[in-house]
């Protein structure tokens, strides 16, 4: 089975970029070509447009993690039962709340500013469950994102079900007022292709050293050159380590993802509209659903933690699921109607935090999206470039103040207790799969 992403497919690919060779010099080197160093390009380019920045990646620019999510623009998250109103956690829950409008705000900014057609719909998506239990305290959780201003509203039973087209779920609240949906390879893509001449892009070169440089600020050593820079933003995820950060506090998480041919038999026709939906579920090992544009469905109901990534045998078990998945929603679909099968990766933190610092003179990483790196990521980009310039702002110092990603124990410690824990995750999730 080919690990072939259906978002980058659909999307199509930007003009290979080159791989670096020879020494170069730069005012800023990024490190990572997915959302957030692209955003911190954008950035970088629009604040010093006389300086030279430079950017790579270890593969293609726009096609890793940032090009493989759910396409959830997310401002909103639902609060927890310790975050409702009321609840100790509730002040905590406004300042991420005021971040993630922020986020929010900056992917619909890039959009407009950079003309980038990426199916963006603004019309929110919902938290949905099938079993009632999965969606306690739904009326004060309505109440709690009103006071942090989303539009939300609750709905069940036959006005749920018409409006996407399955019996499955049985409640659910419907999230506006910032949340929104897009194709994440056409976003992505369109970050990468408007980027402007200062900005030079090496693809397929990974970096194999990260070192202080004297007189110079540091040097990145790949396989065919060397880049010196007084400023290095890390936009790398959960895959800090590779740049010898050790100790961010982030891991990654492996999930893999389908999408279904165009369902246009009268049957899907009469099932579903042209507008398109989103669905989260309430626990973290549950199913992530999609109607997208052309009436496809997209379906990611695993998440694991893993040390090695998926071969095309395990890809296709985990195909199955998507297809059980998909069946238990809508009855008819087959196994056929699977076009695109693939895998991706999360940037996680024990604490649901970011991991956003600098780490020496000169040296700013950033990681632990959660989930939420469409919205997230393009806010991370611009803030690290304030970081980094001692620029300060309230909404620089609120994700700061948020930025504890939690300890993790030494491997291989840590690697035993998260593949336990993420198992229980996902059996806790089993009737919402």
């Amino acid at each position: 089975m080919n690990n072939h992403c259906g978002w980058i497919a659909l999307a199509g690919e930007s003009a290979p970029r080159p791989c670096l060779q020879g020494s170069q010099k730069a005012d800023w080197l990024i490190i990572g070509g997915g959302i957030t160093g692209l955003s911190a390009a954008h950035t970088l380019a629009s604040r010093f447009p006389a300086q030279r920045i430079v950017l790579v990646d270890r593969q293609r620019i726009a096609q890793g993690a940032s090009a493989r999510n759910s396409g959830f623009v997310v401002s909103h998250e639902l609060p927890s039962a310790g975050e409702l109103i009321g609840a100790a956690g509730f002040a905590a829950y406004q300042v991420a709340s005021r971040i993630g409008v922020a986020a929010g705000d900056e992917v619909r900014q890039r959009v407009r500013q950079l003309g980038i057609a990426c199916e963006l719909d603004e019309g929110g998506y919902h938290f949905a469950v099938h079993q009632p239990a999965h969606l306690a305290n739904a009326e004060l959780a309505v109440q709690t994102l009103a006071a942090v201003g989303a539009k939300a509203q609750y709905l069940e039973a036959q006005a749920l079900q018409q409006r996407l087209g399955t019996a499955f779920y049985t409640q659910a609240i419907h999230c506006a007022g910032g949340n929104g949906l897009l194709q994440p390879a056409k976003y992505v893509k369109g970050l990468a292709d408007s980027l402007p001449e200062q900005v030079e892009v090496y693809e397929n070169t990974a970096v194999s050293a990260l070192q202080r440089a004297p007189g110079v600020g540091w040097k990145v050593t790949t396989a065919n050159g060397e880049v010196q820079a007084p400023q290095v933003l890390l936009c790398v995820g959960a895959f800090l380590p590779r740049v010898g950060l050790h100790r961010s506090g982030t891991f990654a998480l492996e999930l893999s993802a389908s999408i279904t041919r165009p369902l246009n038999e009268p049957h899907w026709q009469a099932l579903f509209d042209d507008q398109g939906w989103g669905v989260l579920s309430t626990l973290p090992g549950g199913c992530t659903l999609r109607l997208l544009p052309g009436r496809r469905l997209l379906i990611r109901n695993t998440v694991e933690y893993r040390q090695h990534d998926l071969d095309a045998n395990a890809l296709a078990v985990r195909q199955q699921r998507h297809l059980l998945g998909l069946q238990t929603r809508f009855p008819g679909i087959q196994r056929s109607d699977l076009q695109y099968t693939w895998t991706g990766h999360l940037s996680g933190t024990r604490s649901g935090e970011p991991y956003f610092a600098t780490v020496e003179q000169g040296l700013h990483a950033v990681a632990g999206c959660n989930g939420s790196g469409v919205a997230r990521g393009t806010l991370w980009g611009r803030l690290l470039v304030d970081l980094a310039i001692g620029a300060d702002s309230s909404l620089l110092s609120d994700v700061l103040s948020q930025a504890q990603p939690g300890y993790l124990p030494p491997k291989p410690f840590f690697d035993i207790g998260a593949s336990v824990r993420m198992a229980w995750e996902v059996h806790r999730a089993r009737h919402e799969r």
